[in-house]
C-alpha cells in the first residue's frame, strides 16, 4: 500500500501543525510531540539513554528553556519533510510514513 501524502499543512498558532492527508485523513501534532519523536541519531541516543540520577541538575542550552514552537518546515524530496525547531534543532527527517504514524487523528464532518 503507498503511504498516503499531505495534501495540506496548516499552523495552527504558535505550538500545533495540522496536516490533511491523501487518504483524507486529518491529524493534528504538536510541536513539542513532533520535537520528542525527532528521529536523527543525536536524539535517537537520548530516548534510549537510561535516565539522569534525579539528583543531577540538567544543563539546557540556549533556546531550550520556552515552549518548543516550529520554526520551519520543508520538503525534502517526495518522501519527508525537515523540521526546524524553536531551540535550533533542524536535523531530524520526519518520514511520510513517520508523520502519518503520529499525531491525533481529527474527525471531519462528512
Amino acid at each position: 500500500m503507498k503511504t498516503p501524502h499531505p495534501t495540506q499543512l496548516d499552523k495552527q498558532g504558535d505550538d500545533r501543525l495540522r496536516i490533511t492527508w491523501s487518504d483524507d485523513t486529518l491529524r493534528e501534532y504538536t510541536a513539542r510531540e513532533l520535537r520528542d519523536a525527532c528521529p536523527c541519531a543525536t536524539c535517537r541516543e537520548k530516548q534510549k539513554a537510561p535516565p539522569p540520577p534525579p539528583t543531577e541538575l540538567p544543563i539546557l542550552a540556549p533556546g531550550t528553556g520556552g515552549p518548543i514552537q516550529i520554526a520551519a518546515m520543508r520538503p525534502v524530496g517526495s518522501y519527508a519533510y525537515g523540521i526546524t525547531f524553536s531551540d535550533g534543532h533542524d536535523t531530524g527527517l520526519f518520514t511520510l510514513e513517520l508523520l502519518h504514524e503520529l499525531g491525533m487523528k481529527i474527525e471531519t464532518d462528512g
